[in-house]
């Protein structure tokens, strides 16, 4: 999977056409007879009742809905903060143009993935606890650009000082973290390279780590899980960026067959030089207290997720 990094706005066009059935409310989908409608009717309401309430109903029928779903329009980025804020909603929902979208549905295995990455970055980086150095996490904080709200499953970066309005990531002056972990379950792929664009784009994040786990059916376990990382630092022209590093390391690869990894055989590296990219100036590079690069050992993410299903 390769990336294109032009404009993030340019980027969203591009593959626009989910949003083309959308209400002035809730997207809708085609019916047939008037039972389809009533039905559809009540999955609306208890679809909404996510924006309005923040219940999340079976009554929704959720595992009909084709993400990305614009679940509500007419909204702005200060109404979509506010309730993501007040239900304490991550990971799940963007804003885009007036539009709240939901991309990624609440689920165990998503949770399970992005907690075990997020120990592995929290324990490699424990040398520079309590100095000057240490790497601070910013986990699911929101951020915006001039027609998007969006958040990252978790994010990292040193202390940097203010950038110049409105080129933070709060269209202020606060700073882009320097690594994003993107984690993907219901969330398409195609969603997924439209949120690399976003992260990817010149003056925001520097590394990009993204997982896709293949969804499975209520009741089973995934076993397909693969990796991607990204590095700004690789930018071959203007508009692309390849995959620095891709595997596999869930129990069964695409085709079906078991896989079996060793410690340090699935692991994504992150150059101090990039995770401490526009560090203060006051912080130096702490290769005396660090590893160079940094190594994220897959290895352990898919051991938790295993503890946590019960694989064998």
């Amino acid at each position: 999977m390769s990336l294109y990094t032009g404009s993030s706005n340019s980027s969203f066009s591009r593959n626009a056409s989910f949003s083309s059935a959308s209400s002035t409310r809730i997207s809708t989908t085609s019916v047939d007879t008037a039972s389809d409608v009533e039905r559809m009717s009540e999955c609306n309401f208890y679809r909404n009742l996510w924006w309005d309430k923040g219940e999340f109903s079976e009554k929704a029928k959720w595992e009909e809905v084709a993400l990305p779903y614009v679940l509500a329009t007419g909204v702005t980025i200060e109404e979509y903060e506010q309730r993501t804020e007040k239900f304490s909603i991550h990971g799940c929902w963007e804003w885009r143009e007036e539009k709240l979208i939901i991309y990624e549905f609440p689920s165990a295995p998503h949770e399970v993935c992005i907690g075990a990455i997020v120990k592995e970055i929290n324990k490699r980086c424990s040398n520079v606890d309590g100095t000057n150095a240490e790497i601070i996490s910013f986990g699911a904080t929101r951020t915006r650009d001039i027609n998007r709200g969006k958040e990252a499953d978790s994010s990292f970066r040193p202390d940097k000082p203010p950038v110049t309005p409105p080129n933070g990531s709060d269209r202020n002056d606060f700073p882009w973290p320097n690594l994003v972990v993107e984690v993907a379950y219901s969330e398409t792929l195609d969603h997924v390279e439209e949120a690399l664009c976003y992260w990817l784009s010149p003056g925001r994040a520097h590394d990009c780590i993204i997982v896709k786990i293949d969804p499975v059916p209520q009741g089973e376990v995934p076993v397909r899980m693969r990796a991607w990382h990204y590095c700004v630092s690789d930018r071959r022209t203007r508009s692309n960026i390849p995959a620095r590093t891709t595997f596999e390391f869930g129990t069964q690869d695409g085709t079906g067959a078991p896989l079996n990894i060793l410690q340090g055989q699935c692991i994504i590296n992150i150059s101090l030089d990039c995770l401490y990219f526009g560090a203060e100036p006051t912080i130096q590079n702490p290769r005396d207290l660090l590893p160079d690069p940094i190594p994220i050992d897959f290895f352990f993410v898919r051991h938790t997720f295993k503890v946590a299903f019960k694989i064998a």
